[in-house]
């Protein structure tokens, strides 16, 4: 009987993620797209990566980040070498789907809603806030680092192209001098960037995650209503 019923359920599964990484992609396209757009100074491209991992799970979040990459250094295209970075959207993508299992209560869609009804109003918003801080601080860690890392290896193969295409190049060119370890120099640059960046990607995919669990309950409880016998 659980083998049919996950038989059953395998296909719309999958089909489920397909769909969370390719809207989740195109919205974090457009958020990005716009951002640079009014000249906004923060990349804000791992949003919606966030939102879709924890409505959707591992699998479509690193859809959804792996594509919002490849996309956008296809649209705004500065060398093969770039498509590297979709490591550092399906890192975090491993980050946040992790961090909803160790805090199931604040991120894990499933169990958050029961276990809110059991906690005063004041403790779930505060308890909510840390996690979301902490998960903006190991984000902002993991992909200073494996952005630092890639940018140092990219700068091996075309040196003028990390300089060229990012702020973060930018700033690893003025902050430090010639002779400051380069690796420390890509890393260390990215972490200010990446303080506020992932910061607010942290609230505002939270924030869209709980959206998509709204939308889709109502889609659910309408279709179950259309089908209710009379």
């Amino acid at each position: 009987m659980n083998m049919c019923n996950t038989q059953k359920s395998s296909p719309r599964r999958v089909i489920t993620i397909v769909v969370l990484g390719l809207l989740g992609a195109a919205l974090n396209v457009a958020i990005c797209i716009f951002f640079k757009l009014i000249g906004f100074p923060l990349y804000l491209d791992t949003i919606m990566t966030i939102a879709v991992t924890l409505t959707g799970g591992l699998f479509a979040g690193i859809l959804c980040g792996a594509l919002t990459n490849i996309i956008i250094h296809s649209i705004y295209f500065w060398g093969w070498e770039v498509y590297l970075f979709s490591l550092c959207s399906i890192a975090t993508a491993v980050a946040v789907w992790l961090f909803a299992r160790f805090f199931p209560r604040e991120l894990n869609m499933d169990h958050a809603e029961a276990a809110r009804e059991n906690l005063p109003a004041t403790r779930n918003v505060m308890d909510l806030v840390i996690v979301l801080i902490l998960l903006s601080f190991t984000l902002c860690i993991i992909i200073s680092i494996l952005g630092g890392i890639i940018a140092t290896l990219i700068t091996a193969i075309n040196q003028p192209l990390v300089e060229r295409a990012s702020l973060a190049g930018i700033l690893a060119a003025t902050m430090f001098n010639q002779e400051f370890p380069l690796l420390l120099k890509e890393i260390l640059s990215r972490i200010p960037i990446n303080s506020i960046d992932r910061l607010i990607s942290a609230f505002a995919g939270f924030g869209f995650a709980l959206c998509i669990r709204q939308l889709i309950k109502s889609t659910l409880r309408k279709s179950l209503t259309e089908t209710a016998p009379l």
